[in-house]
């Protein structure tokens, strides 16, 4: 895999599933649910997300419910890596299940400021702020996991597996 540059577009702690998609939304579409997500922290969100925007985080990224739809406005806004200090253990799951790229790295909250130029590179494991050059490693996803992101979600995965042995 090569470098991915992104703009980060950074949150603090305990970012919960009710923050990402809050609970009077969900009733909504897919396309509605964009519209609020990351509402109660960063209103209008959708109206600033480009494609290539990484979100940064801080500790317990995705902490609450285990509702996918908090997973799946993310990968529907064009977000395709969160690299945070840590993530909850669900939020992970479904983050690999639908195609994101979960990354962890201690202490990269500090590292960035909202829309510096962020760099992943999954030659050398590392996550670098472009603007200030620093930067910490990290541990890509191996084996079943990175199958599953590379194959774009278990559902794509899966139907490609199918079609395979038919």
């Amino acid at each position: 895999m090569e470098k991915i540059l992104g703009r980060a577009r950074k949150f603090g702690d305990n970012v919960d599933t009710d923050t990402i998609t809050p609970a009077a939304s969900l009733h909504l579409s897919l396309e509605g649910l964009k519209q609020h997500a990351f509402g109660p922290v960063f209103p209008e969100f959708y109206k600033t997300v480009r494609e290539s925007d990484i979100i940064v985080a801080g500790n317990n990224f995705g902490c609450g419910s285990s509702r996918e739809h908090a997973t799946e406005v993310v990968k529907e806004l064009g977000i395709r890596y969160i690299v945070c200090e840590s993530m909850a253990r669900i939020y992970m799951r479904n983050c690999v299940a639908l195609g994101l790229y979960p990354i962890l790295v201690k202490g990269v909250k500090g590292f960035f400021n909202e829309g510096d130029e962020i760099e992943i590179d999954f030659e050398n494991a590392e996550v670098k702020n472009r603007r200030t050059g620093q930067g910490a490693p990290f541990k890509p996803l191996r084996g079943t996991p990175k199958e599953i992101f590379d194959g774009g979600g278990i559902l794509p995965l899966l139907k490609k597996i199918v079609a395979e042995a038919a």
